[in-house]
């Protein structure tokens, strides 16, 4: 079997484009591995959210979105973060990490409605998720949200900024961008958050983060949350933060929580078999990954021929076309999302079922990243890879 490494070679000959991929050998047994879940242990909280001290309203929406019971990092930086401190938390995606910076800040701001708040996050996707959650926590609340990323129209986000929102979310190049340009300024800002600092890193926005931290106000409310904490992010966190809270919180790898398995096409239709996969119960939400953009796109039109209820996002999808397929596959309005693996960034959707590997990944590392959108929250989910 074999596993794509990296892309070299690329030009142009004879009016034709020569992509070249250099393989490696993988064991198909790497792929196969039953799920490890440690040993079930609840955790106890110490408050309600009741008594957490949040704003009324903010309390209220909550109640009425059915939570009661904060998870392990709300129940323990909220009451933190509420007192002013900096605070860094550490905690895997989907262990409500958003609601528990969110809750906080949008106790502050509706107490002292002069202040505002940067949310900074490396992707577009992650973004509007922050944007919905915090409408929603905040519902019936007079306060406003803009989002500044990448891939939208930027004069429609100076205009919303003028509006002077209390609550700016958005991508390290879009802010960048706008503060050069004068439109966001940065001295305004008490409250800030470095959201998946680790996800930030690895996609190459240390320089923009350290410059953007270079133009905070020094008097200010610092909020730095990452599922890891490697030594690049060490030296964000040390410009950044003063006399944090940490709290960390226990959680597996990605991959634990997930069963994963092989495929064999043993020269059937690859089409045809991924057809008899998606036909079968328990594939309710269902995540099928591929290497380019047009062969995601041929797929997805090839199962809505074939009565599957799909959407794709990849480079060739606008930000506004890329949200609406996320949001129908959140809302179960389809099935099937098919994806390429720079389009899937930021893709944080509970209880997907199964991933799929249509075609490998790049690298092991992608895998692992691909994988680990499923089984979350103390979930168990499946992982599938073809291979011929």
């Amino acid at each position: 079997m074999t596993y794509p490494r990296r892309h070299f070679g690329r030009g142009r000959s004879g009016g034709q484009r020569a992509n070249k991929i250099r393989y490696m050998q993988v064991d198909p047994r790497m792929l196969i591995k039953k799920a490890e879940p440690r040993e079930a242990h609840a955790y106890l909280p110490q408050h309600t959210f009741a008594e957490l001290g949040l704003a009324e309203i903010l309390a209220g929406n909550v109640a009425a979105k059915g939570y009661t019971t904060p998870t392990a990092i709300q129940d323990q930086i909220i009451p933190a973060i509420l007192t002013g401190r900096d605070a860094m938390g550490l905690a895997a995606t989907g262990t409500g990490k958003t609601a528990a910076f969110l809750l906080p800040i949008l106790t502050k701001l509706l107490r002292d409605p002069g202040q505002k708040a940067l949310i900074i996050t490396p992707t577009r996707e992650l973004a509007a998720q922050i944007v919905e959650e915090g409408r929603a926590l905040s519902r019936t609340a007079r306060l406003y949200f803009a989002i500044v990323i990448g891939g939208m129209n930027i004069n429609r986000q100076i205009s919303d900024l003028r509006r002077h929102p209390q609550i700016v979310v958005g991508t390290p190049g879009r802010i960048k961008d706008l503060t050069e340009r004068g439109e966001l300024r940065l001295s305004e800002y008490a409250t800030v958050v470095l959201d998946e600092v680790d996800r930030m890193l690895d996609m190459g926005f240390v320089h923009d983060i350290t410059e953007i931290v270079s133009r905070l106000p020094s008097v200010r409310q610092s909020l730095f949350f990452s599922a890891t904490m490697g030594d690049k992010a060490r030296a964000v966190a040390a410009t950044f933060l003063h006399d944090p809270v940490v709290v960390q919180t226990e959680s597996q790898r990605a991959s634990d929580n997930v069963d994963q398995d092989i495929v064999k096409l043993e020269g059937r239709n690859k089409i045809d078999v991924l057809h008899d996969l998606l036909i079968q119960p328990g594939f309710d939400r269902v995540l099928v990954f591929g290497r380019t953009k047009h062969g995601m796109e041929r797929l997805s039109r090839t199962l809505t021929e074939r009565g599957f209820r799909t959407a794709a996002i990849h480079g060739n999808k606008t930000q506004s076309q890329r949200q609406r397929a996320l949001s129908a596959f959140k809302n179960s309005e389809v099935k099937v999302l098919l994806a390429t693996d720079v389009a899937a960034r930021g893709i944080d959707i509970d209880s997907v079922t199964h991933v799929i590997n249509y075609e490998l990944p790049e690298t092991y590392d992608d895998y692992i990243h691909r994988i680990g959108r499923t089984g979350r929250a103390d979930k168990t989910g499946v992982a599938l890879t073809f291979i011929d």
